[in-house]
């Protein structure tokens, strides 16, 4: 997946470039990332989609503040890659609910299903759980050696039914068998070509004989754009839970096999990422996405983009029960700053007023108490009630000002704060129909 890491990661390179982000700046972005993302096999009717996508979130958003246009752009197109891939919930193995719980592999001749069911009972195992292998492939023989082989290699029991007439008759067999064995049951089917219309019409039989649990998808990296139009085929004769994509460590075109979720709804579970019975991986979009941007860019915007929305959840559950923080008297200021005169503005403020003073004495206070607000902590700004002896030493140290001045504006946000409840109790009553006598 180089090819397409690299690709992102210089469109990236030039966005940071760029003075501004207006829009010829945006849709070079785009056309980078198109041209990219088509290179890697990813079809041209979702490429577009995802362009759309991006081109509307970013008319539509609202800069945070803090953060500038291209560090949002960053997060839109990084958040985009990670719902074509099944979103954040994608990626969870299935799990067994019952005893045996039977997984089906179906999937092309020479996609890796042999050594996937091998690499799924190694996980399995791992896990603490109890796997079986069942071999139902009654056209190639010698994939019943290699599975025995790969359950050899691993510990586990490896089921080559006798009866060989059919592919469900081995299955339901090496079932039947399973139950004194194991408690997840890994079958490994013949493989079959979307064009042959009888193989595919048999797995649809053995699908509905044996009923199993979750049917998984194993997809070549290297398939390309054709991994779309394999997999709808095998979802419409065998409803897949999840996908399995092998030999994604060397493939260049690994986009048209990871794009195939998309369109079937099947998310990814499982990535190889070699030949050996260890190289299989849980498949995590988020993980996977911000390898491919540049982990440790995007892994730190990430959290700063999480962390501020955090904290405005906070917020509005503090106003909506009629509490003002330190963190909305902070941004009452600075947009008192940036208007004028300070004196009438204040009066805007529950109990601005009676503080505000002198005109000269308002921008000094303002000045001052913006100096205090920047040197707390998040968490002191929200939750003002926490500021300690201590703390106020350490934010008065940071803010230049004495701790008399961090105490003096700590008892003005309690006058104001009370007032803006008293207003809110009186909207309240109002609201209801009970309000002041008159005459």
């Amino acid at each position: 997946m180089e090819t397409l890491a690299s690709g992102l990661r210089e469109a990236l390179r030039k966005l940071r470039k760029a003075p501004i982000v207006d829009s010829k700046t945006l849709n070079a972005f785009i056309r980078d990332v198109q041209r990219t993302l088509l290179r890697a096999d990813v079809s041209v009717e979702l490429v577009m989609e995802i362009s759309e996508k991006i081109k509307e979130r970013v008319r539509k958003a609202q800069l945070p503040p803090g953060f500038s246009k291209k560090e949002l752009l960053y997060r839109i197109l990084y958040e985009e890659l990670v719902q074509l891939l099944g979103g954040e919930n994608a990626g969870k193995p299935p799990m067994p609910t019952k005893k045996p719980y039977v997984i089906m592999l179906v999937g092309i001749q020479g996609a890796g299903k042999t050594t996937s069911a091998g690499k799924l009972a190694y996980f399995y195992k791992k896990k603490g759980f109890k796997p079986c292998l069942v071999c139902a492939d009654n056209y190639r023989p010698a994939a019943c050696i290699q599975l025995s082989q790969l359950a050899s290699q691993i510990g586990v029991t490896c089921i080559v039914p006798e009866n060989t007439e059919s592919s469900a008759s081995m299955a339901v067999q090496g079932i039947k068998e399973a139950h004194n064995h194991c408690d997840i049951v890994i079958i490994d089917t013949a493989g079959r070509h979307k064009q042959e219309e009888g193989l595919i019409k048999e797995m649809k039989e053995l699908y509905h004989v044996i009923k199993p649990d979750h049917v998984i998808l194993v997809l070549d990296a290297s398939m390309g754009s054709q991994a779309e139009k394999h997999a709808l085929a095998f979802h419409k004769a065998a409803p897949l839970g999840s996908i399995m994509i092998t030999k994604l460590d060397g493939s260049a075109k690994g986009g048209g096999a990871l794009a195939a979720a998309a369109k079937t709804g099947a998310r990814i579970s499982f990535v190889g990422v070699g030949e050996k019975i260890d190289e299989i991986e849980e498949f995590d979009p988020k993980a996977f996405v911000a390898r491919l941007l540049g982990m440790g860019d995007i892994k730190s915007l990430i959290e700063k983009f999480e962390a501020f929305e955090r904290i405005e959840r906070e917020r509005l559950k503090a106003i909506s029960a009629g509490k003002l923080t330190l963190y909305d008297l902070r941004e009452q200021l600075q947009a008192i700053n940036r208007m004028g005169p300070l004196s009438r503005i204040l009066e805007m403020i529950p109990g601005g007023a009676k503080l505000a003073g002198t005109e000269e004495m308002a921008k000094e206070n303002i000045k001052k108490w913006l100096a205090i607000m920047d040197s707390m902590t998040k968490e002191e700004l929200l939750k003002p009630e926490i500021i300690d002896k201590s703390r106020i030493a350490r934010i008065a140290r940071g803010s230049g000002t004495t701790p008399q001045d961090v105490r003096r504006l700590l008892s003005s946000y309690r006058k104001m704060r009370k007032m803006y409840k008293q207003l809110l109790r009186q909207q309240k009553r109002l609201k209801r129909g009970v309000g002041f006598p008159i005459g």
